[in-house]
């Protein structure tokens, strides 16, 4: 689809706001310098963010021989930015200030058998409630709410069009949510939002070429190409969770056998740990969280079942990575999400050994294997940045509107 003069005008106004919010307090000139932008279109997208007062001026700064240079920074008091995290065993929600500081959060448990759309709806609509409660934000300041969904999403229409774990097939989900929640609403993928996350605040940022790699119940990979997110023309990129790794192997919900996700996604690790052992202590089997926590603290307590089932764990995902590294050639691969972030050291640096033995040397030289550096929730972190997109994207329809308006009441003729 071919980019309008409009949507390229979203797209730099967002990106000369993302630079703000990273380096704060900043100039004009050093904002041009990081986003290749003129200092002219610079000058012009600034002057916007500051009429709608999302930053401001903050003084001056000397320059080497020259005219003091005006410093901008963030207005963190500017709005509010929710993000909400929908995930098959949980709903975890945070709201944010401009500056994408973390204000308050709630959570809600999506109980076993709790798949049912309008059963989640309920989950987001009640934590959505409660941080605004919580925060005592007026309404008006909630520029929006970023919604993070597993699976497949049309982000134009607000439509889940396959999330595989709940079995879920074109669902409106937007729609749903707009029936209890009064803010703008937009949707994407945690493939999308970790990504984003990384990009703006971890170990992406300032990278052109990253791959994000969330593990949780589901697994993927968000892609960070050419330095910027890459969506793939149906919005569908990343969905490495469903690429096959064992010929006729596990069976995974989206149908097929021998998924990445059905070896390295948490209910895959459960189903590692039960073939290792079928009556371990560790295995809870209702509760993935739990049973991931157990192997966690049994790993650091050198438990011989719980480093067999993480290193087994390993093999598999530094396979999978491996076929992304001699594929895409990126900077760094992050590892992200809640079951990267709770098996932490011991899980990274079976994976650097499983990696190494399985890519090319040479675009394994170029790329860093780490964890994600992000101290919050980066899908909650990610969907708020939705949010903020949306928001400046809808004041460009506005502005463009007053300005359509404008020329037409100038070249209207007399009554």
């Amino acid at each position: 689809m071919k980019r309008t003069s409009r949507d390229i005008r979203t797209a730099n106004r967002y990106e000369v706001l993302r630079q703000i919010i990273a380096e704060s307090p900043t100039s004009r000139q050093e904002l041009a310098a990081a986003t290749g932008l003129s200092l002219a279109t610079v000058a012009t997208l600034v002057g916007e963010l500051l009429d709608l007062r999302m930053i401001t001026e903050v003084g001056f700064e000397d320059s080497a021989g020259g005219r003091p240079r005006g410093l901008v920074a963030v207005n963190a008091s500017g709005g509010a930015l929710i993000g909400v995290d929908i995930a098959e065993t949980y709903v975890r929600v945070e709201l944010f200030d401009l500056a994408l500081n973390v204000l308050c959060r709630a959570d809600e448990d999506v109980r076993p058998g709790e798949r049912r759309p309008e059963q989640v709806v309920a989950h987001v609509a009640a934590a959505v409630g409660a941080v605004v409660a919580q925060a005592g934000v007026e309404g008006a300041r909630v520029l929006g709410v970023g919604v993070s969904v597993p699976g497949q999403v049309d982000r134009d229409t607000g439509v889940a069009e396959y999330a595989a774990n709940w079995d879920w097939r074109d669902v409106p989900l937007l729609d749903l949510l707009a029936e209890h929640i009064a803010y703008p609403l937009y949707l994407d993928n945690p493939l999308r939002a970790c990504a984003v996350a990384e990009l703006w605040f971890g170990a992406a940022r300032g990278r052109e070429d990253a791959v994000v790699v969330n593990l949780g119940t589901g697994v993927g990979a968000g892609l960070v190409l050419g330095g910027g997110l890459h969506r793939g023309v149906s919005n569908s990129a990343g969905e490495w969770g469903h690429t096959t790794l064992v010929l006729d192997g596990r069976l995974c919900h989206c149908g097929n056998h021998g998924c990445v996700e059905t070896y390295v996604g948490a209910p895959g690790i459960m189903q590692n740990l039960r073939e290792l052992s079928p009556r371990s202590p560790l295995l809870h089997p209702e509760d993935q969280t739990a049973t991931v926590d157990a192997l966690a603290r049994a790993v650091a307590a050198d438990d011989p079942v719980a480093v067999k089932v993480v290193r087994d764990t390993a093999r598999y995902l530094g396979a999978a990575i491996a076929d992304l590294v001699n594929l895409l050639n990126p900077e760094v691969v992050v590892l992200s999400s809640w079951v990267a972030a709770r098996l932490g050291g011991p899980l990274l640096d079976e994976v650097r050994e499983a990696v190494a033995r399985h890519a090319l040397r040479r675009p394994l030289a170029a790329t860093g294997i780490v964890l994600s550096p992000i101290p919050t929730d980066p899908v909650r972190l990610g969907a708020a940045t939705f949010a903020l997109e949306g928001a400046l994207q809808s004041v460009g329809q506005r502005t463009s509107a007053r300005r359509a308006g404008a020329a037409r009441g100038r070249t209207a003729p007399p009554s």
